[in-house]
């Protein structure tokens, strides 16, 4: 639901309102009581991101998520298997003797 803000001809009394879309704007200022109240014209509701990032896939289910997991490799077994092991022995320096 959003917030209008709203302003009296008669007592120049401003305030905020947290109300529905459907509700028909007030009309009867809270402070003077006079028929003098009208909505202001504000700039609109605000994007508000949550989480750590602004990605599309921040907002996703749970239920995809693990999905998501369940069809990724896992980590340990990929990463010992596509990497040779590497040794420590020194290379061998060419001594060009020419």
């Amino acid at each position: 639901m959003p917030t209008y803000d709203y302003i009296c001809d008669a007592c120049n009394h401003e305030f905020e309102s947290f109300e529905s879309i459907k509700a028909d704007p007030q009309t009867v200022c809270p402070q003077c009581q006079e028929v003098k109240l009208r909505r202001k014209i504000g700039g609109g509701a605000a994007i508000i991101f949550k989480g750590s990032g602004f990605y599309q896939t921040d907002y996703r289910s749970d239920s995809y998520k693990k999905h998501a997991a369940a069809d990724k490799p896992s980590e340990s077994s990929s990463s010992s298997s596509s990497t040779p092991a590497k040794s420590d022995a020194p290379k061998p320096t060419s001594t060009g003797t020419s």
